[in-house]
């Protein structure tokens, strides 16, 4: 994959994570210049055309991770002085209704995860139709071309998962389980298929309902307590990690536990050393890029990348890194 060297067991990193910090300096520089959902500021700079940009994503209720994604996208619609409009539901179908509501309401811009993407396929080629560009953004990467999206932005997920693989391998892990909280994933199966593919050892996969964190809890600690053997967790989101910890504790299993995505949760869990790794995808710039694509796009007929994958991730990141993961989880930026 372009952009992305694996020289070493914590060394995965894409051009777009090298060049994060750029990206946050320029859009920390931008703050003042207008308000995501203020017509008024929009209207004031003639220079700029007025845009509505909408955004559905998978995320269930209460998802921090999707926090940070809404973070990036209205910092860049405040730069852009364009209104941002955001829905969500963890269903596929009612992913496609949101997608048609702001397909009826006429926005100037999409942005939509494909977790599901089969679901909203439809909906996705019909905002696509009607001359609405469309932006795919965290999940569904292999079927943004197909659906008419101008580009994808995210992380290889297979590459993502090989990586955290290679580094279980570095730890010497014998039997990974990797908990999918959300059935029907494509993203999230292709993270436990990638670290298939890397690791040396045995990997099984668990569904649990990441909605319900007691009877994820459950799930997880009734398997550690069935099979002994095994050494490593990796949960797939970060809310799923303090509830493998759990879990963890309550089995009395001594397995390692690595997991994708950052909050300020991780960050301390990173710290206090009850996590190993995790694996950063910079959801701030997914959204952050997203929205001012689609204004470069309507502004300058732009398309970054000529339509190839925007890549944010992945890196692997660890206790050593928890100083600068504080200061920029605590912006709301990782």
């Amino acid at each position: 994959m372009i952009g992305v060297r694996t020289t070493g067991p914590l060394a995965v990193r894409s051009v777009a994570v090298r060049s994060a910090a750029a990206l946050l300096a320029t859009a920390a520089l931008a703050t003042g210049c207008g308000f995501a959902g203020d017509p008024d500021a929009a209207g004031k700079d003639a220079a700029t055309p007025r845009m509505t940009i909408g955004m559905v994503s998978h995320s269930g209720d209460g998802d921090t991770f999707w926090d940070i994604v809404q973070n990036g996208a209205q910092q860049a619609a405040a730069k852009d002085k364009v209104k941002f409009l955001y829905a969500h539901d963890k269903e596929g179908a009612q992913q496609a209704a949101l997608i048609q509501s702001y397909i009826d309401q006429k926005v100037d811009g999409l942005i939509v995860t494909l977790a599901k993407p089969h679901a909203v396929k439809a909906a996705v080629r019909k905002a696509v139709a009607r001359g609405i560009p469309v932006i795919t953004v965290n999940s569904g990467g292999e079927f943004s071309a197909a659906y008419g999206a101008l580009t994808h932005i995210g992380q290889d997920e297979s590459v993502a998962g090989r990586a955290v693989g290679d580094e279980l391998n570095e730890r010497k892990a014998k039997k990974v389980l990797c908990v999918i909280h959300e059935q029907g994933n494509v993203s999230l199966e292709d993270r436990c298929a990638g670290v298939r593919k890397g690791f040396r050892g045995t990997v099984e996969n668990l569904d649990v309902d990441g909605t319900n964190a007691p009877n994820s809890q459950s799930s997880i600690e009734a398997k550690l307590q069935s099979d002994t053997a095994i050494d490593a967790i990796v949960t797939l989101g970060a809310p799923m990690a303090a509830i493998s910890l759990k879990a963890k504790e309550e089995a009395g299993s001594r397995a390692q536990i690595a997991t994708f995505d950052l909050n300020s949760a991780v960050v301390k869990l990173l710290k206090a050393k009850d996590l190993t790794f995790a694996v950063d995808q910079q959801p701030y710039l997914q959204g952050y890029e997203a929205v001012d694509l689609l204004w470069l796009h309507r502004t300058n007929a732009d398309v970054l990348g000529g339509g190839k994958p925007v890549l944010t991730g992945p890196a692997l990141v660890t206790e050593k890194d928890v100083p600068k993961l504080t200061e920029y989880t605590g912006r709301g930026t990782r």
